[in-house]
């Protein structure tokens, strides 16, 4: 074989080679002959791996350095997967077989690399896209993305965009009167990795869902002295029940029994296994957990521990906030108390309308589609989003095999 030969047939199978083979300059533009997908978080994988396996290409725009950013960098340490592993793999490849029930963030890190590399994805990273339209002259979607470097730009046009920026793009910050003025430290979660930096600190965790209740949890094991803001209602279920999962359990009730009667049984489980919540200032909502997470996305607190440093006192409960003062936070039941510092556990956003030019799919209200799972993965013209689902890992995963096998058939 002649160097020139040699040199053609390692590009073809170079995977980094075959996303340049993938578009060609025209008329100003890098025309793609496949799907752009934006976003190399585990949605994004997801769907790039699932289009492979039907001999499709595509290209992945990731304003990062790294796949799963989120993960990667705005995650704390001792986070891991709230729900069993099987529930949250990826099509086509399962977690290895010696790994945890629950795995932590560096395995579920390995796990996504592993993913990326059995699958050959490649994303383009430091690539964020600024704006995406679709453009009815020529029958594509115009995607125009900003490089690292000040003024590097780049034009893409393509038949299939795939918007997997998912649900946690953007921190969400609330606003509270007398932020400017508290003097201490203000941080969300994405900016929070160990409790160690608090230590012997009095610490207000505004936000009582999963990561917070973690947060408070991890501050208590780094000798901190954590208080947790509960402004709404909130279902508290033990992680496991008589040694299975609680979340696998209810999958397998509601194979038999309708949710509202599962929901019930949850319920009983968890008032034998936690106790009566509301005495520790955690109500409970009037609807059951599983019918609340289908009907909004809310997902129900699972225990691994911070309900016993409440009920030890070592975590305290207070209402929602009036104002910050000076080192001071006023309740809205009137009482006030000093803090050193705070940490919003206040969740994430989507950010498609910052970007996405279009009004049908997307709510500019929320960045969500406007029809509900399992609804709402596809619009018009090619159009398709996936990580939206409000059901985790599992409905992305659902979502990228409908993506996957609708481009297919075109």
């Amino acid at each position: 074989m002649d160097s020139s030969r040699e040199i053609e047939w390692k590009q073809l199978h170079d995977p980094l080679h075959a996303n340049r083979r993938m578009s060609r300059r025209f008329g100003g533009c890098e025309e793609v002959s496949g799907p752009i997908i934006v976003g190399a978080g585990p949605s994004g994988l997801a769907v790039a791996a699932c289009l492979k396996e039907r001999g499709i290409g595509s290209i992945i725009l990731e304003r990062s350095d790294c796949i799963a950013s989120l993960w990667q960098r705005k995650t704390y340490g001792r986070l891991r997967l709230h729900l069993p592993k099987q529930f949250c793999e990826l099509p086509m490849m399962g977690f290895p077989p010696a790994s945890p029930t629950y795995p932590d963030k560096r395995e579920f890190v390995e796990y996504l690399e592993d993913y990326a590399k059995r699958f050959g994805i490649r994303p383009q990273f430091n690539e964020t896209v600024a704006a995406a339209e679709y453009d009815g002259e020529i029958g594509q979607w115009r995607v125009r993305s900003m490089g690292p470097k000040e003024g590097e730009k780049t034009e893409y046009v393509c038949q299939w965009l795939v918007v997997a920026t998912g649900e946690n793009a953007e921190p969400l910050v609330p606003e509270i009167e007398g932020m400017e003025g508290f003097g201490g430290p203000i941080k969300h979660t994405s900016m929070y990795s160990s409790g160690e930096e608090f230590r012997g600190k009095r610490v207000l965790v505004v936000g009582c869902g999963n990561s917070g209740m973690e947060v408070c949890l991890d501050l208590c094991n780094h000798n901190a002295m954590p208080s947790l803001v509960v402004r709404d209602t909130v279902h508290v279920l033990p992680r496991d029940v008589l040694g299975k999962s609680t979340f696998g359990l209810s999958m397998w009730l509601l194979k038999w029994l309708p949710m509202r009667l599962v929901d019930q049984l949850l319920l009983l489980a968890a008032r034998v296994m936690l106790g009566d919540t509301a005495r520790l200032g955690l109500k409970r909502p009037k609807v059951g957990p599983l019918e609340l997470k289908n009907l909004n996305g809310k997902t129900p607190v699972l225990d691994v521990g911070t309900l016993a440093k409440i009920k030890s006192g070592d975590i305290k409960i207070y209402p929602g906030i009036r104002r910050l003062k000076p080192h001071e936070v006023e309740f809205l039941d009137g009482r006030t108390e000093k803090f050193d510092a705070i940490v919003l556990a206040t969740g994430y956003k989507s950010n498609v309308p910052t970007w996405l030019k279009e009004g049908s799919m997307f709510s500019k209200y929320d960045g969500f589609p406007r029809r509900a799972f399992p609804n709402g993965w596809k619009g018009e013209c090619g159009l398709y989003a996936v990580g939206f689902t409000r059901r985790g890992l599992l409905g992305a995963s659902i979502d990228a095999r409908r993506i996957a096998e609708d481009i297919k058939r075109c």
